[in-house]
């Protein structure tokens, strides 16, 4: 039995493969579904016959490709070949048919992989990668607690030790690390600085590293400084130690370790010589670890005592608060940055959308747009065509923020293109569709009214792409809506639909309302909905005039919500006959 594995959101669909065509795509005729934006409807095509399977690419947009390779003549597939569809990855599985598989190789690793697990420490290469890192190479020994020799170690008494012991001393090394520090907005200036300041303070300190966690929990190298040149330069830690630093979030020392009979048989650390080293803890705010800080001496005169490390804990206290500090401030101005970004994009978003509306003879058109954030992703438009007849474009994108207004802003741009050319609605409609499904982004689509007002005969054509229907309100008081049957899937999700139009008429006094789901899916503080009949009833009950309904409306909406901040961007389109 053969089968196609399709990778779609992380998730794995399993089809079986059948004799005959089995054609790949969007389309709803597609025996294999895809529904990610960059796989055309027909995308491609695998066809069964006698047991053996061969793939085609259909003349989709984004091509087919077998094992990295893209396709552009019919191929057998074999078992185990990797298949891409645009962006989607699958694979074709007969096991029945599969051949003995040829012996592969695979080039030895320079290093045993480790698992990834908190307290994980990055392995050489990654630590060479670092910039201005004064050491080119980073080790770490595989031990024992027994082996590591610790001699001395200090639990946590809030960020910055015990400050009553040997007080003066801590102080002047807490002020000589905050001048050193200060002002210092950089991290990767910082971070060395630290380690200078450190040197100043131990003047027996020959290697000094610090290793800060990563967003996965890896600890990587992020500073390593070296007294003496012409020296070894690798900076060397036990693993032994650096998860007891993060797990006890204690100070531990280790002396004398060359000269001890436990070394014996660790040949890295007796050839280095180290003589000392302190390993301590950066904790942040939350007294959760950030890092570590090591230094070690390789003069034998120079071990370092409990007295040393209480005072390395109180400095690690400070230098994390500065790490934060900077961390916090380079935040901050990226934020600022950003938010300026924002009004840019805010403003030019508005720019887009109309600031005047068609002054039509016995007509009136009014509209209003409420971002939930800085920008959104609803959209309208509203426009005359040059034989008298008026354009109404509303739509939705799935999602608000800055990517629905990236979506938003192509939409606007599709419409005005194609309207200019095609007048026709059932043609324009689909054009627009077409195109938006050319670089559709997957998940981003939009439900989307397209509509024609004709003074002329005063009637409203309409073709609706997955929205909600627009609520006409006769001059009567009864309301009506569009037959739900001719709407249509979204823009952007089914290439080459055809979608279906309806026609209505217009007397005095009719009017019509376009709005978008932050209108009914308002909520307050008890999470009530504004709902579907309370907007018909408001519809139904409200204001003659175009402007004065939409505007009516808008305030009942933020009424129901009573303060509660929007979740959705809230547009509203009204307009219609004027009354006689």
């Amino acid at each position: 039995m053969a089968s196609l594995i399709v990778v779609e959101q992380g998730k794995k669909t399993s089809f079986e493969l059948q004799p005959g065509q089995n054609l790949i795509g969007r389309h709803p005729d597609c025996a294999v579904g895809i529904m990610q934006a960059s796989v055309s409807g027909k995308h491609a095509a695998i066809h069964g016959e006698n047991g053996v399977f061969f793939l085609e690419d259909t003349g989709s947009r984004n091509g087919t490709f077998v094992n990295k390779q893209q396709i552009t003549t019919r191929i057998k597939l074999n078992h185990n070949d990797m298949i891409q569809f645009g962006d989607t990855v699958s694979k074709f599985e007969q096991p029945e048919a599969a051949f003995a598989a040829a012996p592969v190789s695979v080039p030895a690793p320079a290093a045993t992989a480790r698992p990834t697990t908190p307290g994980t420490i990055a392995t050489p290469e990654a630590a060479r990668s670092i910039e201005g890192a004064t050491f080119a190479t980073f080790a770490l020994d595989e031990d024992t607690e027994e082996s590591a020799n610790i001699t001395g170690q200090m639990a946590t008494q809030g960020r910055f030790g015990v400050l009553d012991t040997n007080p003066e001393v801590k102080l002047r090394a807490v002020l000589e690390i905050s001048n050193s520090l200060a002002g210092e907005v950089n991290l990767d200036v910082l971070l060395p600085k630290i380690l200078d300041t450190l040197f100043g303070i131990f003047t027996y300190a020959d290697r000094g590293c610090i290793l800060l966690k990563n967003s996965r929990g890896e600890m990587v190298p992020k500073a390593m400084k070296h007294r003496r040149g012409g020296e070894d330069a690798t900076v060397r830690l036990s693993r032994t130690i650096i998860n007891k630093v993060l797990t006890d979030k204690c100070g531990v020392m280790s002396a004398d370790a060359s000269m001890d009979g436990a070394f014996s048989g660790s040949e890295s650390i007796a050839d280095l010589k180290i003589r000392s080293m302190m390993c301590v803890p950066l904790l942040g705010l939350n007294s959760e670890p950030l890092g570590v800080l090591s230094i070690d001496s390789q003069n034998p005169l120079g071990q370092f005592g409990q007295e040393d490390l209480e005072i390395l804990m109180t400095v690690a206290g400070q230098a994390a608060l500065s790490y934060e500090n900077t961390r916090l401030m380079q935040s901050y101005a990226q934020k600022m940055k950003q938010d300026g970004e924002l009004e840019i994009a805010k403003t030019v978003q508005r720019a887009l959308l109309p600031t005047e509306f068609p002054q039509v003879e016995g007509y009136e058109f009014y509209a209003s747009y409420d971002a939930a954030q800085a920008v959104g992703g609803d959209y309208f438009d509203v426009f005359p065509l040059p034989d008298g007849k008026v354009v109404l474009s509303f739509g939705d994108v799935a999602g608000k923020g800055v990517p629905g207004a990236l979506i938003m802003s192509r939409m606007s741009s599709c419409v005005q293109s194609t309207i200019r050319h095609v007048q026709d609605l059932e043609e324009a409609m689909c054009a627009i569709n077409d195109h938006m499904c050319d670089s559709a982004v997957e998940g981003r689509f939009v439900t989307y009214v397209l509509a024609i007002v004709d003074p002329a005969t005063n009637t409203f054509k309409l073709s609706n792409a997955g929205h909600m229907s627009p609520i006409i309100r006769r001059a009567s008081g009864e309301v009506e809506q569009f037959d739900e049957e001719l709407v249509g899937p979204p823009i952007g999700v089914v290439d080459g639909y055809p979608f279906d139009t309806e026609t209505k008429s217009l007397e005095p006094g009719d009017l019509i309302v376009l709005f978008t789901d932050g209108v009914d899916e308002a909520m307050n503080f008890q999470d009530e909905l504004y709902g579907g009949d309370r907007l018909l009833e408001f519809v139904k009950n409200g204001p003659a005039k175009a402007d004065e309904l939409g505007k009516a409306l808008l305030a009942d909406v933020r009424k129901h919500a009573d303060g509660r901040p929007q979740n959705d961007d809230i547009t509203i389109m009204t307009f219609g006959r004027n009354p006689e």
